[in-house]
């Protein structure tokens, strides 16, 4: 595509390699891999080591003839790509398998036995650009900062801006934008390349008919739907892969694809095909957390993934917590949830949900109930919102007798997550955050829960080994006293969401009136986290983490109030569904706690 020769001893026939298979006998010899770069910097020739097929091969311990001999008639198009790549263009390559060009050996005489291979890369001198020049361009396209007359000429910027240059246009409606044209020269006398690429835009076309294949339980009328493809709408490659996006988190689908027709219906329509493959309908899941002190933690789920047909999710989920905890008894949660995607519009889900349970705590018990009906609108991959009306009922037993709770709240919230990995960022950040007025009933106050979550993530060095995580969550009720707020409205801390190394909910708000003392849960709550994380090898990671919170009532850091923190040490084991993590961890500040507690869990701690 340059103009540019590689000088080699041979030319490769264009014959099989493996038809060596058929004719060399198997060889177990090789005693020497040279690997030289003459007149290569540092950073050149690392890559080029990169790049060796002989080099990964001797890693890997492979010393068959035949194998080698593969390998090497492969490596000049490897090292040469790199090259290429790197801007050089007048590079000699030569692989010698002893003393032979493997590239003048024909597959027929391949070896029986090899004991020394030599590779020679000479890079020669760097190119530059003499002419880079992409016509016509779009209007708002940026292009690669590269691609520019004296700029090191790597092959990967010229991809990179036909590319983006092809892109501008299929941004603007032009679906069947496409490179017409290449002129790439190299001048070998003065290290130069010019490059000259046209582009083709075509019509601007408008969105056609959505096809609809591969569906067999799911209604074609409710994918549809779902895809909310917006037919006679200027095409938008976005608008397509916010298409794809919906689908997707349907949970019905393990394939999904969106191809666009060859041909433009006329006058100016693009018809698009989806091609699905549903998941099976019902979903089982199981987890387990322990702590020394607050003790196991069981949950499953049962899910059925297209209810009726129209991608509905049924979801019961139960939980068992604190199972031989030193602290408490043991509680039991059960919820209920029908999820329908593109109700009132593509992007929101409506929800439906019923929670019961039953709370065993050191201070009380209680029966809990609630209802509620919501959505869920994705505004984008990053930001969602979410709306409910839900119905609240508690039954407490404490010291002071029973008390019953009843409230109709309004919760409102939004979710912005930008991390790379939901189980275990490397950058990023994530923000949650839920206003929830509610209307008291009886006894219960009027008032207003207000909660947020931030977590923001660091990475150092270009294999990302060092992590630098920290998370601050806050919380706060207005308008509503103490007594006459829910008891799960409140807020506590200790235990592995907030404070390791202090047990469970052990930091509250300590009321004593004659002849019994309470131990609630505060209206005001502030909690920081940091975690340093070390990749040690490719699976195995360790962390060093120091947690802090602080319960009030009333007030942020009134008089009423008290903070505690722990610190410790974690070991994380890397698998397919995120790390395995195991935290111990002890109390360093505040009187809540003493002695190490242990936290055994799936996922990193936030």
């Amino acid at each position: 595509m340059f103009g540019v020769a590689m000088r080699v001893m041979g030319r490769a026939m264009a014959l099989s390699a493996g038809m060596a298979l058929l004719s060399a006998p198997a060889g177990m010899a090789l005693d020497v891999l040279e690997f030289r770069v003459p007149g290569a910097d540092s950073s050149l020739e690392k890559t080029l080591r990169g790049a060796s097929i002989l080099l990964q091969s001797k890693k890997n311990k492979t010393v068959d003839a035949q194998d080698l001999f593969t390998d090497a008639r492969a490596e000049y198009g490897n090292l040469l790509n790199t090259l290429y790549a790197n801007g050089y263009y007048s590079g000699v390559i030569h692989v010698l398998i002893d003393g032979r060009e493997a590239a003048g050996i024909a597959p027929l005489d391949a070896p029986a036995q090899i004991g020394r291979i030599e590779v020679t890369v000479e890079p020669g001198p760097k190119f530059t650009f003499s002419r880079a020049r992409i016509a016509p361009v779009a209007r708002g396209t940026e292009l690669p900062e590269g691609f520019r007359v004296g700029q090191t000429a790597e092959s990967g910027i010229i991809l990179e801006t036909a590319t983006v240059g092809v892109g501008g246009w299929r941004d603007l409606g032009h679906a069947k934008a496409r490179v017409s044209g290449q002129d790439l020269t190299a001048d070998h006398a003065k290290a130069t390349l010019s490059a000259d690429i046209s582009l083709d835009a075509g019509p601007r076309l408008r969105f056609g008919a959505l096809k609809i294949e591969g569906a067999e339980r799911m209604r074609v009328e409710r994918i549809r739907a779902i895809t909310g493809l917006p037919e006679g709408k200027v095409f938008s490659p976005a608008e397509l892969e916010r298409a794809r996006e919906r689908l997707r988190r349907t949970g019905v689908f393990k394939s999904i694809t969106l191809a666009e027709d060859d041909r433009i219906t006329p006058p100016d329509l693009l018809g698009i095909t989806t091609t699905v493959v549903e998941e099976k309908r019902r979903h089982y899941s199981f987890g387990a957390e322990i702590a020394s002190m607050a003790g196991l933690t069981l949950s499953g789920s049962w899910m059925h993934r297209n209810l009726f047909g129209g991608g509905e999710r049924l979801k019961i989920e139960g939980q068992v917590l604190n199972i031989g905890s030193k602290e408490s008894g043991v509680d039991y949660l059960l919820g209920v949830t029908l999820d329908r995607p593109a109700t009132f519009t593509a992007d929101t889900v409506l929800s439906l949900g019923v929670n019961l349970g039953h709370l065993d705590e050191a201070d009380y018990k209680a029966d809990i109930f609630s209802v509620s009906t919501g959505v869920n609108h994705y505004f984008n991959k990053y930001l969602t919102g979410s709306a409910a009306v839900e119905y609240a009922f508690a039954r407490v037993t404490d010291v002071d007798g029973t008390t019953i709770y009843r409230s109709l709240a309004l919760p409102i919230g939004a979710t912005w997550d930008r991390r790379d990995n939901k189980t275990d960022a490397t950058k990023g950040f994530y923000l949650d955050g839920e206003a929830k007025p509610f209307l008291g009933f009886g006894i219960t106050d009027s008032g207003l829960r207000l909660m947020l979550d931030g977590r923001a993530y660091k990475s150092f060095g270009t294999d990302k080994r060092l992590v630098l995580a920290a998370r601050v969550q806050a919380g706060a009720v207005l308008g509503s006293s103490l007594l006459g707020t829910p008891r799960d409205d409140l807020f506590y801390s200790g235990g592995g969401g907030t404070v390791r190394g202090q047990p469970y909910q052990s930091l509250g708000i300590n009321v004593t009136r004659p002849g019994d003392d309470l131990h609630l849960g505060g209206t005001h709550f502030l909690g920081a986290s940091l975690e340093a994380r070390m990749r040690v090898t490719g699976a195995i990671g360790v962390v060093g983490f120091v947690d802090v919170g602080r319960v009030d009532a009333d007030a942020f850091f009134g008089s009423v109030g008290d903070w505690h923190a722990g610190a410790g040490l974690g070991l994380r084991y890397a698998t397919g569904v995120g790390p395995i993590r195991l935290d111990v961890a002890a109390p360093v500040g505040g009187s809540t706690g003493d002695g190490v507690q242990i936290y055994v869990g799936l996922g990193q701690a936030f």
